[in-house]
């Protein structure tokens, strides 16, 4: 009966904001897309920038959120690379691919939340050929596609000329953008500039021991409640519910251990177009069309929907996703406020410019070449 009566306002709320339950297509063409590979230098002098990376990765989400093409969202995919790890066998050039791009966020989080610096040799050049060559790069003329490797040694290290590995970055529509984590004299002088140069990138100095402190708002504690309450709305199935219900969890912990500021950026990027986990959450399964409910296996199904008859199985996804949708319209709002309160009433951080904002000032000059538009 308890079930019952919360689907029943579920609906109701649903109805007052003019939603409607009903299968939802897939688009007949896709939106256009962003791919974003971070290609992170790990080894032993580089933990302050590796913490700015799992701080900061849903503040990118969350710029993203505003970013539109035509009207539309654009999708997102990143990729993760390490480089100068001597924990990596040196035939492999002290670098992985630690994430294939990809539009599992949690996944990505989890892996940069992973990463371990150790003292290594740092080969700019090869890293950068290695995204180029074993990436899953879009061919889409409207797509924008972008590399962005960050580190403190000589771009000019390693067997692989940078000028080379650039050259046919930017031959196939990839962007490079470097980012060197000390003065901006000293990365100029040891060749970042010039691979950014090369590939119609941006090259960015920060201090990557430089991280700002938190910043409450008076919006902190509302998104918070209204996130437990969205992770109520996900429909775990199939072989990936659990560990997929469980990667998110783990990252709502991850960045809650960093600071309350970065939990609340993680709700608000949950609530982004760009937040999606068709591989284990039903809801957005059947939103994306890659799954019939009436054809899934009764082993397949959560606890909650074993039994359901076909249409009740609509009936109970389709009230999950308007109550998410419900959740995701507040969360923005009050998120779009907060941002407001921080800009107007928290002094610029003195100092240095962080990874994100170096991340961020290079994907929006990017993206609006390519027809995006950022609208708060």
């Amino acid at each position: 009966m308890k079930k019952l009566a919360s689907l029943s306002i579920v609906w109701t709320l649903a109805a007052a904001l003019g939603l409607q339950a009903k299968t939802l297509p897939a688009p007949a063409t896709p939106a256009a897309g962003i791919q974003l590979a971070i290609l992170l230098d790990t080894s032993g002098s580089m933990d302050g920038l590796i913490d700015q990376a799992r701080s900061r990765i849903w503040k990118i989400v969350n710029e993203l959120a505003t970013a539109r093409r035509n009207g539309r969202a654009p999708r997102l995919q990143v990729a993760l690379y390490e480089y100068g790890q001597s924990s990596i066998p040196a035939v492999q050039g002290y670098l992985r691919r630690v994430v294939p791009l990809s539009g599992d966020l949690d996944r990505v989080s989890e892996e940069l939340f992973r990463l371990r610096t150790n003292g290594g040799e740092e080969y700019c050049g090869r890293v950068i050929q290695a995204a180029v060559d074993g990436l899953e790069w879009s061919g889409g003329p409207h797509d924008l596609k972008m590399i962005v490797i960050a580190g403190n040694e000589p771009f000019t290290q390693g067997p692989r000329d940078y000028r080379t590995a650039c050259r046919e970055a930017i031959g196939r529509g990839i962007v490079v953008n470097t980012i060197f984590c000390g003065s901006y004299q000293e990365g100029l002088g040891s060749g970042w500039k010039a691979g950014a140069d090369l590939a119609d990138g941006q090259y960015v100095a920060i201090d990557a021991d430089h991280t700002p402190p938190p910043v409450s708002a008076p919006q902190d504690d509302e998104i918070a409640r209204l996130g437990r309450k969205l992770n109520r709305t996900y429909v775990a199935y199939g072989r990936e519910g659990g560990s997929g219900k469980k990667r998110q969890e783990e990252q709502d912990m991850n960045a809650a251990s960093v600071s309350a500021e970065i939990a609340v950026q993680r709700v608000a990027a949950k609530a982004a177009p760009q937040y999606s986990n068709s591989a284990w959450d039903l809801v957005d399964a059947h939103k994306a069309g890659a799954v019939k409910l009436e054809e899934l296996r009764e082993d397949e199904l959560p606890a909650e929907m074993k039994g359901m008859s076909a249409g009740a199985r609509l009936g109970y996804v389709d009230a999950m996703r308007m109550q998410r949708e419900i959740l995701q319209k507040r969360i923005a709002a009050l998120h779009a406020e907060r941002e407001r309160f921080v800009q107007d009433n928290m002094k610029k951080q003195a100092g240095a410019g962080t990874l994100d904002e170096a991340i961020l000032g290079a994907l929006r000059r990017q993206a609006e070449k390519k027809g995006f538009a950022f609208v708060k």
